[in-house]
């Protein structure tokens, strides 16, 4: 298999990992000379000593020793936004004296705080030394035209992720787009603020291997202004400098993709904040779907016009779950190796259920060959998500998808004619394996450690321990959305300091506020919490809680907050995987402090973080003692906490993490590719070729399905009836045409004949042994074997058939509850009832006329019966709409009873259910007709010999046997074997499989001449295909073969 290192992979994300920022920079913008007018000029300067001192360390004349981070930002701010007030008692004054030049001193910057990026010139220190006078950038007001990570840093709310896509964040002298001349406004290249960092340092931390790779996603500005030429240059020089390709979106439209739909209607279902109508009356409406919908397009248009043979295709997060289904649809990138990967967390079906938009969105999804989550929670709730919703087949592995993947819907009608067109008529047979999988998301350790060792984090970390001398720190980092649990840890924070007065004055809760919208942020509601803390615990030398933007700390003050906190506090009240913590352990190395994590993080579900304290954010008593445990903890036990959450830590890293994942996607759709061949491009069976082979083989196993190939059932609602009554009846009577055509296939001593069943031993089966006893019978899917009876030549003696248990020593205490769930449904599903078995259940919930609009599908107990089944008769039949909502309804029922038994049962006895077209089957999980087959074709196997003993199902004899002993070896059999199945190297065996069982299949094209055929209607292995209807016909003539 070729690994991902020979594959360019497109990496899809709403923001680039880099920007092109309007303004100059050094060294200026590409192809375009910048001549620098007289105002723009800043002068050099002239002291060799600024240029040797690094950067952190320069302070202006007169300027007294800094003590605190707080005070030391005033000598760092670039462009001071006001000026000092006078007496106010609101403790954010303090914060906006932060942004403010203190009195007799000029604000000084330098270029190390003013972004986190590493490749600043030393031009711009020098230039950042010269700043304008303080009433000209009072009078001003406005950004400079480098743009910083530090704007705003006025305690208010502030838009920030939507101002990321407004003129506010663009500066206004330059913003002009191409001019009349076909110049260029001055701009460059740098660090986009808005991009998933987490999932950009995974990325470069596997550069190495990903040597080509392609990123696709926006810009995070408004673009609007932007002129046909500059976008030209942009793409170019991106593409050639980054390996990025923006997709240019008007600026009305991502914002109400972006800010609407994304953040006030996705963001909160996947975590669990599933708002009220008054309040969000867009979360139920989603009128801004068109422009998330319209967005994806555009991502999609893009990627089809950079794609090329055999790249990858990596779609990123709730943005774009549309994206998959949109590359799938289109013949270019139809057989494209398409990954998916959540980067949040995944609700359960009840809240996902409220989402008007579902359908459309898990479809979307379901459009690629892997989906990828951060946790076994959250992949869990996917497939149960899908099986309630879709009602398609779960598994544990992943999804089985039936149909095409058809176009994301525009509407009733637009997906209504697909339906109908031809295309989608022939595509309706052909379905899909979606593998759904955990991948962990990590950090860079490397990259970690040398960041921390930097002499500015180190001079950063010194200054702190000056600073807090004697005080414990709490240090935490988190957005104001609500869903992150703020308000939940100061709530904590000021009982405890209540319930433990001797920590009053001597705990620091530092608390880094990410970005977010505004919406958001006022709903966090942290504002009044701080406020009241402070103002009740606050003296002249002690203030118990700190608050800060994130733009007005840098990368590396911030791990030097994490290199000298005393504990790191997490309360999100939903999340996906808080690599924060991962950063805090590593920073941790020396002092071994503890880790505060909410239970309902992603992070917490993983073994190796179980050594923190855990949290419920919604207990603030159990919160507040938490603290206290963290704070007054042993140094042995701080050792022993740590040791545990550093070995989880450098062993889920971002290597380990995009590795598994592009490995596995590639797996998958390798597996997928191999497994979806069109059925029209499978030749139906040719008999008279077929015939030759036949005739001249020495022994024959033929291995054939039952229902659906040689018995079609009566499945009319009047035929179960009379079932359930006396047990007779045509659903267990069989036809006198398959006795005879048995019979007849069985009197030919170079035939085995073995006939495959879902139905249970008693009934049709008994009878079916009885008649035939040469015939062997599996039933129950591989529950139970009924050997052949072997006629002894030499002695003139036979060995009776017996049947045989293969499943005897597993566990079914889960049968009674399992037929309990289905009762109740049952009773509030009208027709329905349930059919109990020796090892299975099935829960029939239509028994009304087919469906004809819906996929064919088999539930492994019904294959085809049921399409092939006569209709109702027209006097008793109901109307058309009211056959559909009837039907509806039952397949409503058939998902929420699906759900409930896996949910309460599946896990737990390790079972799977098998969703059929009118009933689904629910059976333990390593039972199946090819395991069945296996220990039919194993040389010592039980259904072997009649001298054989019983043995479990799914022995790894049998399977390794399967594997290594039967492929290149006729038809699998050894020479030596016993019960006359002996083939010598030098006889020829020929290996006949008729069904619709595609796992059997594909086991059975392993072998040497062995030829299948696929009677499902559907995307098959199989070499050849034939209809239902004329097997009893082709076995008819090849028993006449002689």
């Amino acid at each position: 298999m070729s690994s991902f290192r020979n594959h360019r992979v497109i990496i899809a994300s709403l923001f680039l990992p880099t920007t092109a920022a309007l303004g100059e920079s050094s060294p200026p913008t590409p192809d375009y000379q910048i001549t620098q007018d007289s105002e723009s000029t800043v002068p050099q300067s002239n002291s060799a000593n600024q240029k040797q001192q690094p950067a952190y360390r320069q302070r202006q004349p007169g300027q007294l020793p800094l003590v605190s981070i707080v005070d030391d930002l005033t000598s760092r701010v670039i462009t001071p936004l006001a000026s000092p007030q006078p007496d106010i008692p609101n403790p954010f004054t303090k914060f906006v004296k932060i942004a403010s030049p203190q009195p007799g001193t000029t604000p000084s910057s330098n270029s190390a705080h003013a972004s986190n990026s590493s490749n600043e010139s030393s031009a711009d220190s020098n230039a950042s030394s010269q700043v304008p006078s303080l009433d000209r950038s009072f009078t001003l007001f406005r950004p400079r035209k480098f743009q910083t990570t530090h704007q705003d840093v006025r305690h208010s709310a502030r838009l920030q992720r939507k101002q990321s896509r407004s003129t506010s964040r663009r500066p206004t002298s330059v913003a002009r787009g191409s001019n009349a001349d076909g110049g260029y406004d001055p701009w460059h290249i740098s660090p986009n603020t808005h991009c998933n960092g987490g999932l950009k340092n995974a990325v470069d931390s596997v550069k190495g291997r990903l040597l080509q790779r392609l990123w696709v996603g926006t810009l995070g500005s408004n673009t609007d202004g932007f002129g046909s030429a500059m976008r030209k240059n942009i793409d170019k020089r991106m593409r050639e400098t980054c390996d990025s390709v923006p997709v240019w979106i008007p600026d009305g439209e991502f914002e109400s993709c972006y800010d609407e739909f994304c953040h006030q209607v996705l963001w909160p279902c996947l975590h669990y904040a599933v708002p009220d109508a008054p309040k969000t009356k867009c979360f139920y409406e989603s009128a801004s779907f068109k422009q998330y919908r319209s967005v994806n397009q555009r991502f999609a248009d893009v990627i089809i016009e950079n794609y090329r043979e055999g790249d990858m295709i990596w779609v990123n997060d709730y943005h774009l779950m549309l994206l998959p289904a949109l590359l799938r649809s289109h013949p270019k990138t139809a057989s494209a190796p398409i990954g998916f990967f959540l980067h949040v967390a995944f609700p359960s079906s009840e809240i996902f259920r409220c989402l008007s938009v579902r359908d459309s969105l898990l479809k979307g999804v379901l459009g690629a060959d892997l989906v990828g989550f951060q946790t076994a929670n959250y992949a869990r709730h996917f497939r149960q998500t899908v099986s309630r919703i879709l009602a398609y087949e779960s598994l544990p592995k992943g999804i089985q998808v039936e149909g095409p993947v058809a176009p994301v819907s525009t509407g009733g009608e637009a997906e209504k004619e697909w339906r109908e067109s031809a295309e989608g008529k022939k595509g309706k047979e052909k379905g899909r394996f979606v593998d759904v999988g955990v991948f962990p998301m990590g950090i860079d350790v490397n990259s970690l450690r040398e960041k921390k060792r930097q002499p500015e984090v180190q001079y950063w970390v010194q200054l702190l321990r000056q600073r807090y001398a004697g005080m414990k720190l709490i240090v935490g980092r988190d957005k104001l959305d609500e869903t992150q649990g703020v308000r939940h840890k100061l709530e904590a924070f000021d009982h405890f300091l209540k319930a433990n007065p001797e920590f009053q004055g001597k705990v620091v809760l530092i608390q880094v506020a990410l970005q977010t919208t505004e919406s958001n942020e006022l709903a966090g509601g942290v504002s009044d919490v701080v406020a009241r803390i402070n103002a009740a615990f606050s003296t002249l030398t002690y203030q118990p809680v700190v608050f800060l933007h994130v733009q007005e700390v840098t990368f590396s003050q911030y791990l030097a907050l994490l290199t000298v906190a005393d504990a790191f506090m997490v309360t999100s009240l939903r999340e996906g995987m808080a690599l924060r913590t991962h950063e805090y352990v590593e920073c941790q190395e020396e002092r071994n402090r503890a880790l505060i994590l909410s239970e309902f993080t992603g992070t917490y579900s993983y073994s190796g973080f179980r050594s923190c304290f855990a949290v419920n954010p919604y207990d603030t008593r159990g919160t507040a003692k938490a603290i206290y445990q963290a704070l007054t903890m042993s140094d042995e036990e701080a050792a022993s906490r740590w040791q545990d959450l550093h070995n989880h830590v450098v062993t889920q890293t971002a290597q380990a993490f995009t590795t598994s994942f592009l490995t596995r996607c590639l797996r998958a759709h390798n597996e997928h590719a191999s497994l979806s061949t069109d059925p029209s491009l499978v030749p139906s069976l040719d008999v008279p070729r077929l015939i030759p082979k036949y005739r001249h083989s020495t022994s024959r196993l033929i291995f054939v399905d039952l229902e659906g190939c040689l018995w079609v059932r009566d499945m009319s609602k009047s035929a179960m009836m009379e079932m359930c009554k006396s047990g007779k009846g045509p659903m267990v009577e069989l036809p006198e045409a398959t006795i005879r055509v048995l019979e007849s296939m069985a009197d030919d001593p170079k035939n085995e004949i073995w006939v495959l069943s879902g139905l249970p031993v008693k009934g049709a089966l008994e009878r079916l042994a009885e008649r035939v006893p040469k015939v062997g019978i599996v039933a129950e899917n591989g529950c139970f074997v009924k050997t052949r009876e072997i006629s002894n030549k030499s002695g003139g003696q036979s060995n009776g058939a017996r049947w045989l248990n293969m499943v005897a020593n597993l566990d079914f205490a889960w049968k009674g509850p399992c037929v309990e769930i289905l009762n109740y449904f049952t009773e509030r599903t009208p027709g329905s009832f349930v059919e109990e078995r020796a090892t299975s259940v099935v829960w029939r919930f239509w028994t009304g006329p087919p469906d004809s609009t819906a996929p064919i599908d088999d539930d492994a107990t019904t294959t085809t019966n049921e399409l092939c089944s006569p209709t109702v008769n027209s006097a008793t039949s109901p109307s058309s709409d009211s056959h559909y909502s009837d039907r509806s309804w039952a397949r409503r029922q058939a998902a929420e009873a699906q759900n409930h038994i896996f949910d309460s049962l599946g896990e737990r006895y390790g079972l799977r259910i098998i969703p059929g077209q009118n009933s689904f089957l629910v059976l333990p999980n390593n039972i199946s007709r090819s395991t069945a087959v296996g220990t039919i074709l194993h040389p010592g196997g039980p259904a072997c010999s009649p001298l054989g003993g019983g043995a479990g199902v799914g022995d790894a004899d049998y399977d390794g046997w399967w594997s290594s002993t039967t492929v290149g070896s006729g038809a699998g059999r050894t020479s030596g074997t016993t019960g006359g199945r002996v083939s010598s190297a030098g006889e020829s065996t020929l290996v006949l499989g008729i069904g619709g069982d595609e796992k059997l299949l594909r086991r059975l094209n392993e072998l040497d001449d062995a030829e299948t055929v696929s009677t499902s209607r559907r995307g098959t292995d199989a070499k050849w295909k034939l209809d239902p209807r004329e097997v009893l016909g082709v076995l008819g003539t090849l028993a006449q073969v002689r």
